[in-house]
């Protein structure tokens, strides 16, 4: 994928982004060791009604309850794909009357501390109003993908499992 250059971007269309972040895992013994602090933070960002309560994943030590990056991550990933396929079924006359999805993803840790995403499935289940759609309802999501900015942005691939069902 070729990115257009800066002059491109801001005659495309340049968008910005703000989120702020707050740690809240200094248990008084701040970063001493390891295990001497907590991994609880807010995601917080200017107008939005909620704080996003984060952690890391239980397996890094983190608080189960609270959203980990890496569910953040795929839910970027499965929002996005849902919000450019509903413009894509507009488009394309599909009327859709449901749209659900159970995203999963694989994480591979690298032995140095770190790791990647290695790949992220979608299962969108769309429910459209007639049944003479659900041919164009299932080939629409490579379109959809396409549109996808954060799918886009990934260095993993993101596959679609799609299924559709009409309405009642």
């Amino acid at each position: 994928m070729t990115r257009p250059t800066r002059q491109e971007a801001r005659m495309l269309g340049e968008h910005h982004y703000a989120v702020e972040l707050e740690w809240q895992g200094d248990r008084g013994e701040g970063t001493s060791g390891y295990r001497a602090y907590g991994r609880q933070h807010v995601v917080r960002a200017a107008g939005k009604l909620h704080d996003i309560a984060g952690s890391s994943d239980r397996v890094f030590h983190g608080d189960r309850e609270r959203w980990n990056p890496e569910e953040l991550l795929l839910a970027a990933l499965s929002e996005c794909h849902m919000l450019s396929y509903l413009h894509v079924a507009t488009r394309h006359g599909v009327i859709v009357r449901g749209y659900t999805d159970a995203a999963t993803g694989t994480m591979i840790e690298d032995g140095r501390g770190g790791g990647a995403f290695s790949e992220a499935t979608l299962r969108p289940r769309v429910v459209v109003a007639d049944a003479s759609m659900l041919a164009v309802a299932g080939e629409i999501h490579a379109e959809a993908a396409e549109k996808c900015f954060i799918a886009a942005s990934v260095a993993f691939p993101v596959h679609q499992e799609p299924t559709a069902v009409v309405a009642g």
